[in-house]
C-alpha cells in the first residue's frame, strides 16, 4: 500500500474517530451537564455534523468503497441514520402536544444507538486498519477502550452528582433527613374532638343509669 493511501486512511481514522468516538459523547455529557441556549446546541451539532461528513467525504473519495465488509457497511448505515436523526432533531414538536413523548423516545433511541454503534465501528476500523496495512493498533484499541471507560464513568457519576451531594448536606436552615419521618401533633380541633367524644359518652350512660332509677322509683310508689 502506497504511502499516500496510508495517510489518507489515518486522516479518515481520526475525523471518524474525533466526531463519533469523542465529540458525540462529550456533546451528549455537554447537554447533560448544562442548561445552555439551543443555538449553543444547535452549533454543537452542526460542527459535529461538518466533522462527520468530512469523514464520510473522504472514505467515498479516496477509498475502495465495494461494502464488502462490517465496518463500511456499519459506516453507510451510521451516514442515513445521522441524517435522520438531523431530521428528527429539527422536527422537534412543542412541549405539553401529544407527539412529544413519542418523539422524544424516538430520538433518544436513535441517538443512543448511533453513538455506540459509532463506537463499535471506530474497533472495527482499526482491525480494518490493522489488516490492510499490517501496523498495530494495539496502542491505539488500549487508549481508545480508556476514554471509553473514563467517558461512561463519568456519564454515570454526573448523573448522581446531585443526589450524592444532597447526602447530610444542609440546605438553608433545614438539614436533610430522607429517612426521618415526623408525625406531626395533633390539631387544636382535633384535640377537642377527641376530648368531647368520652364527655358525650359519659353523659349518655349517666342520662341512661338517671332514667332507670327513675323509673324504679315510679314502680315502688304505684
Amino acid at each position: 500500500m502506497s504511502h499516500q493511501m496510508t495517510s489518507e486512511m489515518t486522516v479518515h481514522g481520526l475525523l471518524l474517530w474525533a466526531s463519533m468516538g469523542l465529540l458525540m459523547p462529550l456533546g451528549i455529557l455537554t447537554i447533560r451537564m448544562s442548561n445552555r441556549e439551543k443555538c449553543r446546541r444547535w452549533f454543537k451539532l452542526l460542527f459535529y455534523m461538518h466533522v462527520i461528513f468530512a469523514g464520510a467525504v473522504l472514505s467515498i473519495k479516496s477509498f475502495e468503497n465495494s461494502f464488502n465488509n462490517h465496518h463500511q457497511r456499519i459506516g453507510l448505515a451510521l451516514y442515513a441514520a445521522i441524517l435522520l436523526q438531523a431530521f428528527i432533531g429539527f422536527r422537534r414538536p412543542h412541549r405539553k402536544s401529544k407527539g412529544r413523548s413519542l418523539w422524544y423516545f424516538a430520538h433518544w433511541v436513535l441517538g443512543t444507538t448511533i453513538s455506540l454503534v459509532g463506537i463499535f465501528n471506530i474497533y472495527t476500523g482499526l482491525e480494518a486498519f490493522h489488516k490492510r496495512t499490517s501496523r498495530s493498533t494495539r496502542l491505539w484499541t488500549i487508549l481508545f477502550t480508556a476514554q471509553i471507560f473514563f467517558m461512561a464513568f463519568f456519564y454515570l457519576f454526573q448523573d448522581k452528582w446531585d443526589y450524592i451531594k444532597k447526602q447530610g448536606i444542609v440546605l438553608g436552615n433545614e438539614a436533610i433527613a430522607p429517612s426521618d419521618q415526623t408525625i406531626p401533633p395533633p390539631r387544636e380541633n382535633q384535640k377537642e374532638s377527641l376530648n368531647f367524644e368520652p364527655s358525650t359518652k359519659s353523659n349518655s350512660l349517666g342520662s341512661y343509669f338517671s332514667k332507670s332509677n327513675a323509673l324504679k322509683k315510679l314502680f315502688q310508689i304505684t
